[in-house]
Formats: C-alpha cells, structure tokens, sequence
C-alpha cells in the first residue's frame, strides 16, 4: 500500500497565482477570494500535486504523511 498525504494550503501565504491548480487543476481549487485550497485535503500520494507544491512560488501548499506528520513538502532544513 503506498503513501498516503495530509494535503494544505497556508491561506496567509496563499497569494492565488493559480500555479497549483494549472498543475494540478484535479487536487486544487481557488475559492470566492482567490486563494487556493485542495479539493482533499487526505489523498494517495501524487506526483502532480507533489510538482504543485514545488511550483508554488510562495511555498503556501504544504504535504505531510498522514498519520505520522513527516513534512514531504516543503522538506524541514
């Protein structure tokens, strides 16, 4: 069984460029306010929503292993 993810948009950071959902329009949506927030927020583990966290140019999306809370993105420095 693979990994499974917490899935999370820091919505003080969010500055709704929409890059999470162009890379991930199935995972990601922007609301009212333009800010995004994923349409999951528990999901299997994805490369695309993976690819949107990096190419959020304000670090906003954040991705934990569920359960454990191991930070997959952004990694811990």
């Amino acid at each position: 069984m693979g990994d499974r993810w917490q899935v999370g948009v820091d919505r003080s950071v969010c500055i709704g460029s929409a890059q999470c959902v162009h890379l991930a329009p199935d995972a990601f949506r922007l609301d009212a306010g333009m800010q995004s927030h994923p349409v999951e927020q528990e999901t299997d583990a994805n490369e695309k929503i993976l690819e949107a966290a990096e190419g959020c140019p304000v670090e906003a999306v954040m991705i934990s292993l569920l359960g454990s809370g191991e930070p997959v993105f952004p990694p811990e420095e």
